[in-house]
């Protein structure tokens, strides 16, 4: 497919306030700052997290080695449940160690809540380093409904962001020179925020240099006049979870904006385009009132029907439930989260996971769900591929979604998302995680948000 691109339009000057933090010139004389120690990035609640963290897997330890024992019992002809559970003494004994387990754990946890306040009164809380949301951002990706389940501090809550800081939503918003056009830019799995503004990427027109980094917010604030807004999200629960949580925080968004929101428009990467698909939904469903103003949604690289490697788990579990000796470590690959395994097929809708044992080996039944209507849709794809071709399509992708499933293909008519011609294209060598800050994909945006 053509991949042809307009050149940039006149716009506002790179200074005027661009909603997004600007960024560390490349040529700035000013030493750096001394990389943060470990325990800079650790908080108080940190230790109950762990505390609990280290209970929870010494319980699954322990339910692993006695479903192997069970195995091996029942190999040698012994009676046993069938369910991963010994008896007589043995099942004593892990009883005991499961129970003394929760007990203890529990104790530790209590004690540490206790402990925080007094700990946050002698110590400041270290402020948020991209480092840590790093790491927070792929551990709640990989188990963040576990997380959120048990209430652990490390359970990333959805937050909109304005320049780095979370918007309470309750109160009129302290945005300067906000505008009536508002950006919202939604991350994928595993991901923060923060990553999509590269450090080294200043603000304003696209420069000439394809390997130069760029700032999708800040460069369609300085040319478009749009403000842009972040969501941080726990990757780790349904996809259809973060709709609804989603929707409901849209509503109060537009509710507090200092000025008439004129138009919304969203740029979504990866998972993020699922997200927004399901937050549509259900806002029109709830007669949520910014669904009006909706009026663009870029896709980058979303898998709208699934990604090959979460199948590819999923067989995983399969092949470890098909001996004795190894169904018990089938329980490793059930520890990834909700929100991968919706990766599948691309679930959007509660109804595409309810009632339904997300690790079972099951056929496509999504409930079909077209693009929303009256929005213009657009959808990039990437290939790490230098030229397109079939193998490269299906198979390689961006390394993670293949291209069919970025631009919403589809052999049932009734899956198939109806992009228009002129609002899909292709970006070649290019890797998934690219597409967050490949000036290829600013330049796209440029031409396909600039009204005509």
């Amino acid at each position: 497919m053509p991949n042809k691109h307009a050149p940039p339009p006149e716009g506002p000057s790179a200074t005027q306030d661009t909603g997004a933090a600007p960024a560390a010139s490349a040529e700035s004389s000013a030493p750096s700052s001394p990389s943060p120690q470990p325990l800079d990035h650790l908080r108080a609640s940190d230790m109950r997290a762990v505390a609990q963290l280290a209970t929870q897997a010494t319980l699954g330890v322990a339910t692993i080695v006695e479903g192997v024992h069970q195995a091996v019992l029942q190999t040698m002809g012994a009676s046993g449940t069938g369910k991963g559970k010994t008896r007589g003494i043995t099942g004593l004994v892990y009883r005991a160690v499961q129970g003394v387990t929760e007990v203890v754990g529990q104790g530790v946890e209590a004690a540490l809540e206790q402990l925080e306040p007094m700990l946050e009164s002698l110590v400041d809380a270290p402020p948020e380093t991209p480092e840590r949301e790093a790491v927070l951002a792929a551990l709640n990706g990989v188990m963040g409904d576990t997380l959120a389940a048990a209430d652990n501090p490390l359970a990333t809550a959805m937050t909109l962001r304005y320049q780095g800081q979370a918007l309470h939503l309750q109160a009129q918003l302290p945005i300067a020179k906000a505008s009536g056009k508002v950006l919202l830019l939604i991350h994928g799995l595993c991901m923060n925020d923060l990553q999509w503004l590269p450090s080294e990427a200043p603000p304003g027109p696209v420069k000439d240099d394809a390997s130069a980094p760029s700032d999708h917010g800040a460069v369609l604030a300085a040319e478009l006049g749009y403000t842009p807004i972040y969501l941080r999200y726990n990757t780790g629960l349904h996809t259809s979870q973060n709709g609804h949580q989603l929707a409901t925080q849209l509503e109060q968004l537009l509710d507090q904006w200092p000025v008439p929101v004129e138009e919304l428009s969203v740029v979504v990467h990866s998972m993020g385009g699922l997200v927004i698909r399901s937050a549509v939904y259900y806002a029109r469903l709830g007669a949520l009132r910014w669904p009006d103003r909706l009026k663009n949604i870029v896709f980058l690289g979303t898998p709208h029907h699934g990604a090959p490697l979460e199948r590819a788990g999923n067989w995983v579990d399969i092949i470890l439930d098909s001996t004795p000796y190894s169904r018990p470590f089938a329980k490793l690959g059930q520890l990834r989260s909700a929100g991968i395994t919706d990766l599948r097929w691309g679930n959007v809708l509660d109804a595409d996971w309810q009632h339904k044992d997300r690790f079972k080996r099951s056929a496509d039944i999504r409930q079909p769900l077209h693009l929303p209507h009256g929005v213009a849709c657009f959808a990039v794809a990437a290939t790490a591929a230098a030229q397109q071709s079939p193998l490269a399509d299906k198979v390689i992708g961006d390394g993670l979604v293949p291209l069919p499933s970025a631009l919403g293909q589809h052999e049932n008519p009734q899956r198939y998302l109806m992009f228009k011609e002129n609002a899909q294209t292709i970006v070649y060598n290019t890797h998934h995680i690219k597409l967050l800050n490949s000036p290829e994909v600013t330049r796209q945006l440029v031409q396909w948000l600039t009204p005509p």
